[in-house]
């Protein structure tokens, strides 16, 4: 197998392709394709016709299995859960927001990984927020105030009993298991390094931080606003389009992401893994 690598010609993200992820692949092929990630952020391989059991594989040679709190797996599995919503549903749309995905852990996922299932004809893309990116623009004043600040993080907006996907959230095709766990808190600096390449990078933001260290939660609030805006700025953001028979792979520590709909009326299912954490 020959790897092909075709960036996206946007602010990070690539295509690949020559490489079957239904095979065993080779101690070599996994440190090539290692590479294209750190480099590219995140990888989308296209043309593939994985299963579950691929998709398990694939995810212990980029890492192992991390954690996935408030996610049901699917019947039969113990790491892979479906990102899943029906063509009738009514509910918000799920990850609407920008995120790095469980960023309340004490040692966050290196990544994500998503397999195309059932993929409608129009909407569904994926928008990636380069990290590493929106740093680097900052003046570096601006970098240096920055670099001071512990975030709080926490899952509680999100799935405390009273949180978006608590118990009022109805009607909900995916299988999403809010509880009181919810509501413990975990501090990460704000700017992290990056622990293979050394870059610097934002990392989270608004959803998953409920405050700084140290700070009026007022202040808080506005800061983390402000910089929100900043991180989510069209110049670094990738808009990923999904095709059927595609996985897409990304890096928790240098991006953030959100969904988008547009697929009003069609189902839309993809199966995901989380990549063992890292320690920020």
């Amino acid at each position: 197998m020959t790897l092909t690598v075709i960036p996206s010609g946007q602010i990070c993200g690539a295509r690949v392709s020559g490489i079957d992820l239904m095979e065993e692949l080779s101690p070599a092929l996994i440190a090539e394709i290692r590479t294209a990630w750190l480099e590219h952020k995140v990888l989308a391989f296209v043309g593939q016709s994985m299963d579950d059991d691929a998709l398990e594989r694939f995810t212990i040679a980029m890492g192992g299995f991390g954690e996935d709190p408030f996610f049901a797996p699917i019947e039969g599995r113990e790491h892979i859960a479906a990102i899943l919503r029906e063509a009738d549903e009514q509910t918000p749309l799920f990850a609407e927001n920008w995120h790095s995905d469980w960023s309340f852990l004490a040692a966050p996922p290196a990544g994500t990984c998503l397999l195309a299932i059932e993929i409608p004809p129009i909407g569904g893309d994926t928008l990636f927020a380069d990290q590493v990116a929106a740093f680097a623009a900052l003046p570096d004043h601006r970098k240096e105030y920055l670099r001071t600040l512990i975030a709080i993080h926490s899952a509680q907006m999100a799935y405390a009993p009273e949180g978006a996907y608590g118990e009022k959230d109805r009607g909900r095709s995916m299988a999403i298991r809010p509880d009181e766990s919810a509501r413990a808190t975990q501090l990460h600096p704000l700017v992290q390094r990056h622990p293979e390449t050394g870059e610097e990078a934002l990392f989270s933001t608004l959803g998953y931080i409920i405050g700084i260290e140290g700070m009026a939660q007022a202040d808080a609030i506005g800061l983390l606003s402000e910089l929100a805006e900043w991180q989510g700025r069209e110049e670094f953001i990738y808009r990923h389009r999904w095709e059927p028979g595609m996985l897409v792979m990304w890096d928790n520590r240098s991006v953030l992401h959100k969904a988008t709909g547009g697929y009003e009326g069609y189902r839309r299912e993809l199966h995901r893994t989380t990549i063992a954490g890292w320690t920020a």
